[in-house]
C-alpha cells in the first residue's frame, strides 16, 4: 500500500473530495515513540487529517493541527509541508494513568481546543481555533470549517496503529455548475457507509468504486507522502534564542555547553558556549555548522 492523496470530484456538481492512505510515514512517527496503543490510533487519524487539510487549502506552506487538551493528552500535533512530508508528536501527562487500547478521542483530550496554523511561504500567518466540542476528531475538525471557511465539510478518519486513512467531502460556493442539487447530501449519505475496514484495507480507487459506483466521479492523479521533519539547526538555533541571554548563560555556566533534541524525529544537536555567545551576537545570523 502506498503513502499517498488522490483528488476526486463529482461532474457537473460542487462537491470535491480527498482520500488518503498512510503506511510508511505513520511507522515512521510510531517507530521514534513509545506511546500508549489509543495515541498510536489517535496520531495516525491526526496525520490523515493533516494531509486532507493541505491539500484542500491548496497551501504552499505549512500547514499544522494541535490538539490541546487537559487529559491524559495534553497535546497532539501534526505537521505537513508543501513536499508532501508529514510529522507528528503527541505529549501525555506524567502523572496520568495510561489510557485503555480503545479509549475514546474525549477521553484521551478531555476539554481543551484544537488550532489549525496555516504558515505560507508567502503571506501572512493564519490561525483558526475551535473548542473541543465533539466526541471525536473528525467532527471538531468539521466544526472548524464550518466556523473558519464557512464551507460544508465532511471527515472520515481511521487508525490502527498499522496504517491510518481518511475521507474527505466538501460542498464549494459554486452554484453555477452544480446541476445536480442532491449531489452533495447523497454523497455525505454514502460516504458515511465507510467503514475503517475499507479506508484502511483497501486502495483508494476501489474504496471510491464502493462508495460511489452509481455516480460521475473523475479521479485525479495521486500525489505521494512521505515521513519528513523540518527540523534543522538554525531552526533549534532560533528557538534556543527566544530563553534569552540570561537563561542560556546559566545553563552555559553549569553545564559548559547545550544540547537540544528535536521533540519530531530525536535528531540531536550540540552548541558549545562560543556558538551560543555568536548567535547571542548576531540573532539574525545562521546558526554555526559543526565540521
Amino acid at each position: 500500500m502506498t503513502d499517498q492523496i488522490q483528488r476526486f470530484l463529482f461532474d457537473q456538481t460542487n462537491v470535491r473530495g480527498e482520500i488518503v492512505t498512510l503506511e510508511s510515514a505513520y511507522q515512521e512517527v510510531l517507530d521514534r515513540h513509545q506511546y500508549p496503543a489509543a495515541v498510536n490510533a489517535l496520531l495516525g487519524e491526526l496525520l490523515a487529517a493533516v494531509a486532507l487539510l493541505t491539500d484542500t487549502v491548496k497551501l504552499d506552506g505549512t500547514l499544522s493541527i494541535e490538539v490541546r487538551g487537559q487529559g491524559v493528552l495534553s497535546l497532539l500535533m501534526a505537521e505537513s509541508n508543501p513536499g508532501g512530508e508529514l510529522r507528528a508528536i503527541a505529549r501525555v501527562s506524567e502523572d496520568a494513568s495510561l489510557p485503555a487500547e480503545h479509549a475514546e478521542f474525549r477521553e484521551l483530550v478531555g476539554n481543551g481546543q484544537i488550532v489549525i496554523t496555516l504558515d505560507p511561504r508567502e503571506g501572512n500567518r493564519y490561525q483558526g481555533i475551535v473548542a473541543l466540542d465533539h466526541p471525536s476528531l473528525a467532527g471538531c475538525l468539521e466544526a472548524y470549517f464550518s466556523q473558519s471557511e464557512q464551507l460544508p465539510t465532511r471527515l472520515w478518519l481511521a487508525a490502527d496503529g498499522k496504517r491510518a486513512g481518511g475521507l474527505l467531502l466538501q460542498r464549494l460556493p459554486q452554484q453555477a455548475q452544480n446541476q445536480d442539487v442532491d449531489a452533495w447530501e447523497r454523497s455525505v449519505v454514502l460516504g458515511d457507509t465507510v467503514t475503517a475496514e475499507e479506508l484502511l484495507g483497501l486502495e483508494q480507487r476501489e474504496v471510491l468504486y464502493r462508495l460511489y459506483h452509481e455516480e460521475t466521479v473523475r479521479v485525479f492523479e495521486p500525489k505521494a507522502l512521505r515521513f519528513g521533519c523540518t527540523c534543522s539547526r538554525e531552526r533549534m538555533g532560533a528557538g534556543l534564542l527566544t530563553l534569552g541571554a540570561g537563561e542560556l548563560r546559566d545553563i552555559l555556566e553549569e553545564q559548559g555547553a547545550i544540547d537540544t533534541q528535536c521533540h519530531f524525529c530525536h535528531s540531536r544537536y550540540h552548541y558549545t558556549a562560543a556558538e551560543i555567545e555568536t548567535m547571542l551576537d548576531n540573532p539574525d545570523a545562521p546558526s554555526p555548522v559543526i565540521h
